[in-house]
């Protein structure tokens, strides 16, 4: 069978890599050396024309079937890497059969639970680690899909503000119904537990927990996390007819986790003035819909709510409370947001994504401010954040270690 790459490549290179050489043979310039999970598969790194590229080696079928539901996620906009290519026909010069390579584009700004997790971990940042993992697997099951073997290693996570968000990167045991049932939901949520705790206690045996950590106690705050979000989507509401203001209530709170609410069932309770309301459709992404909307910036959800934020606050410090809201986020792009990324050094801007920056920028402005007992000014906070902050942190679009090192180390 002649070698094949089925997909959207869009890069010429990549049929030009040695695909008759198994993954873990290939030569060190084809590779760029970057911060990895534990996988039971080989897994290498490509840089081409200036982009990443994640290759995985794995059978023909199982490479067919991640490709086609990985895509399946990207159309309901499930938050999972991006599939490429898979490449199938791959044979070695002395004939000899080699497995298929399924290739993802690398995510920008993301890390392996075990570079963000590196030193002494500390409770507050395996928390926050926690609840994006939790929210991702809301976000999965709200999509029909039954992941299979939730854990840390096969999710990506990126900061977002002062949280995390969460990417699957494996969905080789997946499965994408039109509705999860609450079998496999609940085995989802079994897995996910017994997953976590096993990473948490390799965690403790290298002695990079932190002594108030117990694995058993923190891995069983995923199922507690994931439980709260599910029933505050999926609860139904029984309320009087004269009290909708609770139905208005249910749906701010459910903005306030980050989730639309675009359709509701309501029903009467049978022999009762009654009613019964559930959301019927959920949408995640409120207020990250709502950004790109005014000012076409794309950011995760935490940092499109600070960046809302600081915009509120724009509209009312300049008596802007009845100009037209697309205007003064044209204003607020102009004269905040842009002068503050183009007032860090452009060697430096690829340390961080231009959202996570500004709100980075926003907190330093705070803390000097509060030192200084009045506020320092943005221009102040930027040139001091880009020097004092900045410029000792790693470059997280691209973190790249030496050929020697260990590959879990960040």
């Amino acid at each position: 069978m002649p070698l094949q790459m089925i997909g959207a490549p869009g890069d010429p290179d990549l049929i030009r890599l040695p695909w008759d050489i198994p993954l873990e043979e290939w030569p060190d310039h084809h590779l760029v050396t970057l911060p990895r999970g534990i996988s039971r598969h080989v897994v290498r790194f490509a840089r081409l024309s200036g982009h990443v590229y994640a290759i995985k080696e794995i059978s023909e079928r199982y490479a067919r079937r991640e490709y086609k539901l990985l895509w399946d996620l990207a159309r309901l906009d499930a938050p999972s890497v991006e599939p490429v290519a898979v490449v199938t026909g791959r044979t070695a010069a002395d004939g000899t059969e080699l497995d298929s390579a399924l290739i993802t584009r690398h995510l920008q700004f993301s890390l392996p639970y075990r570079a963000v997790l590196s030193g002494a971990v500390r409770p507050d940042t395996l928390t926050r680690l926690l609840d994006a993992l939790a929210v991702l697997l809301v976000r999965l099951h709200l999509a029909g899909f039954y992941w299979g073997d939730c854990s840390l290693s096969n999710t990506l996570f990126r900061r977002d503000a002062g949280a995390f968000a969460a990417y699957l990167v494996d969905a080789e045991t997946g499965e994408l119904h039109p509705m999860i049932s609450e079998g496999q939901r609940t085995h989802d949520i079994d897995v996910a537990h017994v997953n976590i705790y096993g990473e948490l206690l390799d965690l403790e045996a290298g002695e990079l927990l932190h002594p108030s950590i117990d694995p058993l106690v923190f891995a069983g705050q995923i199922v507690e996390r994931y439980e709260r979000l599910w029933s505050e989507l999926n609860s139904d509401e029984i309320i009087e007819d004269v009290d909708w203001h609770i139905v208005e209530q249910r749906i701010r709170r459910l903005n306030s986790l980050g989730f639309d609410v675009a359709e509701m069932m309501v029903r009467r309770k049978v022999g009762t003035g009654r009613l019964i309301v559930r959301p019927k459709v959920v949408d995640a992404g409120h207020h990250q819909r709502r950004l790109l909307r005014l000012t076409g910036l794309d950011a995760e959800e935490n940092q499109a709510r600070r960046l809302l934020n600081d915009l509120d606050a724009f509209r009312v410090s300049n008596g802007l409370r009845h100009e037209d809201e697309a205007i003064v986020a044209h204003r607020w792009l102009a004269e905040v947001f842009q002068p503050v990324v183009s007032g860090i050094p452009a060697e430096l801007r690829r340390k961080l994504e231009p959202a996570q920056l500004f709100h980075e920028v926003l907190d330093h402005r705070w803390f000097m401010s509060e030192t200084a007992g009045a506020d320092v000014g943005l221009e102040a906070a930027v040139r001091s954040y880009a020097e004092n902050v900045l410029v000792f942190k790693p470059d997280e679009n691209a973190v790249i270690i030496d050929a020697g090192a260990d590959p879990l180390s960040p």
